[in-house]
């Protein structure tokens, strides 16, 4: 017997965002002694808690400023946001499954939005 999962929704967040609700679940987690925090969770956790360092409304504005660049769609700019590419290689591997390719002035483009959120 095959069990299988529907998925609802689909939401985007960027690692501020995460972090905001990570930390209201380990709030909660905290507080029942009982409750014992998974691995996966701990891991997922110290992982914001290190890469993290925009508040949510700096994110906002970040994941925004890039959506509004002509080839940028909203997933990929979650992408980039969350990774905050360094270069122009960092950045052409976020679109390397993508069916176009930026050229060099649209990528520095992109690089100078995320120099400014760096």
């Amino acid at each position: 017997m095959t069990i299988f999962k529907e998925k609802l929704d689909e939401e985007y967040l960027t690692l501020a965002e995460t972090k905001e609700l990570l930390a209201d679940i380990e709030a909660e987690r905290a507080a029942d002694e009982e409750r014992e925090m998974r691995y996966e969770l701990a891991r997922a956790i110290d992982h914001v808690n290190r890469f993290a360092d925009l508040t949510v409304e700096e994110a906002r504005e970040f994941v925004d400023e890039l959506e509004s660049q002509e080839k940028i769609d909203e997933s990929t700019a979650y992408k980039i946001a969350n990774l905050k590419p360094a270069n122009r290689d960092e950045l052409r591997a976020v679109f390397a499954q993508e069916r176009y390719s930026l050229s060099g002035e649209e990528l520095d483009a992109v690089l100078d939005v995320v120099a400014r959120y760096d």
